[in-house]
This record gives C-alpha cells, sequence and structure tokens, in this order.
C-alpha cells in the first residue's frame, strides 16, 4: 500500500515559506518557481524575527504574501528576557505562539510547508508536511542513530571533529519535537546534495579537538565564538551554496509533483518511469540525479 505525503489534487500544490534570517534558501526556492509551469506556488513566507528577517523584502520582490509574530516580543509580554524551551513556563509560551500562528495562518491554502532557515522549534510540523534542509548528511548512522543532528553549527563541527573531509546538506521531512532534542532531524530524507569539501582555514584538527575540549558544558546565548565555531560557519556556509543550493529546489519541485511516497512500514518510495522505488533517498546535484536504491 503506497502513502502519499500529499493528497492527490488536480491544482498546483501551495506552500508556506517559513524563514528566521536573510532568507537565501527561500530566495532560491522562489527563483526556482521562475517557470512556465511551476510544481508548487508559494502561499504565504512567515517570519518570527521581523525585526532582522529579510522576510518582507523577500515577499515583496516575488510578490508573495508575508506574515509575521515575533516569537521574541512574545516571550517578552509574557514576562520571559529570552526565548527558551528550558522551563516548562518556556514550553508553554511556545505552544501559546505555535496557537496564534496557526490562527495566522489559518485563512492562507497550504499544502505543505517549507521551512527555509526557521530557527524556532514548533509542532506547526504536524498540521501538514515541513521540509527542512540540514546541514549534514543525515543518511549516515551510528548504532542506528543519525549523527550529524542538532541546531546551530552542531551537526558541521560533529562532522569535522569526526575528521570527515566531505559535508553534504540533507531535505528531510521534519518531525514534531518532543523536547527530547534530535527529534525534528528523524524524518524521511528525501534527498541529500554531493560533496562539498571541508575547509579548516589552515587550522589542524587537533588544535579543534583542544577547543571542543576546553568548553563550557552548556552552549552560552549567542553561541561559543570560539575557533571551532569560526569554521564550523564558514564551512556552514560553503555548504548552504553548495549544498543547500543544490539539494533544496530539486527537492522540494519533485515533492510537490508527488514523487515521493511511503509504504506501509514507512518505507521511503520514489516515483521512477511510473514505477514505485524503494529508496534510501535521492542524490541531487551536478554529478547525478539517480536516486540510491535500498
Amino acid at each position: 500500500m503506497i502513502n502519499k505525503f500529499l493528497k492527490p489534487s488536480l491544482k498546483t500544490p501551495s506552500a508556506a515559506i517559513f524563514m528566521s534570517g536573510g532568507g537565501s534558501n527561500a530566495e532560491k526556492l522562489l527563483e526556482s518557481l521562475e517557470t512556465p509551469d511551476p510544481a508548487w506556488k508559494a502561499s504565504l513566507i512567515f517570519t518570527d524575527a521581523p525585526a532582522k528577517s529579510r522576510a518582507s523584502e523577500i515577499a515583496g520582490r516575488f510578490k508573495v504574501p508575508f506574515l509575521s509574530l515575533d516569537i521574541l516580543e512574545f516571550y517578552r509580554a509574557r514576562g520571559e528576557s529570552k526565548v527558551s524551551l528550558a522551563t516548562e513556563k518556556g514550553r508553554q509560551i511556545r505552544e501559546e505562539w505555535t496557537g496564534q500562528l496557526r490562527e495566522l495562518i489559518s485563512k492562507y491554502e497550504i499544502d505543505f510547508g517549507v521551512l527555509a532557515g526557521f530557527v524556532p522549534l514548533t509542532n506547526i510540523t504536524s498540521d501538514f508536511p515541513c521540509l527542512n534542509v540540514h546541514p549534514g548528511d543525515l543518511t549516515i548512522e551510528e548504532n542506528g542513530k543519525r549523527i550529524f543532528v542538532g541546531l546551530h553549527t552542531l551537526p558541521v563541527e560533529t562532522a569535522i571533529l569526526r575528521g570527515c573531509s566531505v559535508l553534504k546538506s540533507s531535505v528531510i521531512i521534519a518531525q514534531a519535537y518532543t523536547g527530547k532534542g534530535g527529534e525534528m532531524d528523524s524524518g524521511p530524507i528525501l534527498g541529500i546534495s554531493t560533496p562539498v569539501k571541508v575547509d579548516l582555514k589552515g587550522r589542524r584538527l587537533d588544535e579543534l579537538r583542544d577547543v571542543f575540549k576546553s568548553r563550557p558544558a552548556q552552549r552560552p546565548a549567542g553561541g561559543y565564538k570560539d575557533m571551532l565555531e569560526d569554521i564550523a560557519r564558514h564551512n556552514q556556509e560553503l555548504l548552504k551554496i553548495n549544498g543547500d543550493w543544490t539539494v533544496f529546489p530539486p527537492a522540494v519541485k519533485d515533492f510537490a509533483s508527488g514523487r515521493f511516497s511511503n509504504d506501509q512500514n514507512g518505507n521511503l518510495l520514489y516515483l521512477i518511469d511510473g514505477d514505485w522505488k524503494r529508496i534510501k533517498t535521492v542524490e541531487y546535484g551536478v554529478s547525478s540525479s539517480s536516486p540510491f536504491l535500498v
């Protein structure tokens, strides 16, 4: 039995784009729609950070409806100085914020969501499929668990500290969060990018490992601001340009075109020449567009 992620329809699917920052991934996605017969259309652009993101600018450029709900101001109005899920109150505020987000977007037609650099963890992912691009190769596992998971620069740092010579971006269907960590990165892996070479900027791996060992147990607000994080950010930017931008637009297109599905056991399926093939993922990029068969 085949279970399609999107309900079959004669209309072009509509997607809500969620973003928090510069929005370069959102721009690439919207530029991919500038064809005579696009596979999907953008129903809205939403941001949680209207003061610092380029969401309004990008929405204006591409003539897409714009919505915002400032999450920092939302927390401050409820007596919290920072956005956090570390306390029960923080989690309650997040659920309240998500509820208002749902109300804001409810009048728009949304078949799926696209997380284009969207920072807040939110269970809007349980309302409709939400595709996210992640800075790590999520097909790599150890003891049955994905290795390169997590927020911020963590996936890239993990790859660097393990001595990886290349990085890859992954496009997944993001899962709802439970507070245990890493669960949003546990969804089906629709695609991965071709490899992007790691650049240590002339530093030795043992130096970076020493930096990691000297870090405090808890990540400070704003990050560690050390050599390892600096190099990880540099590589994450290289990965965005050479990884995200090669895998995200075509994976979203294939998803909107109904080329992804799963079977009754949850195995990922991909439509090739009219037949559903069981796959692990699809590699997108210059060198290959063929799915990896399992």
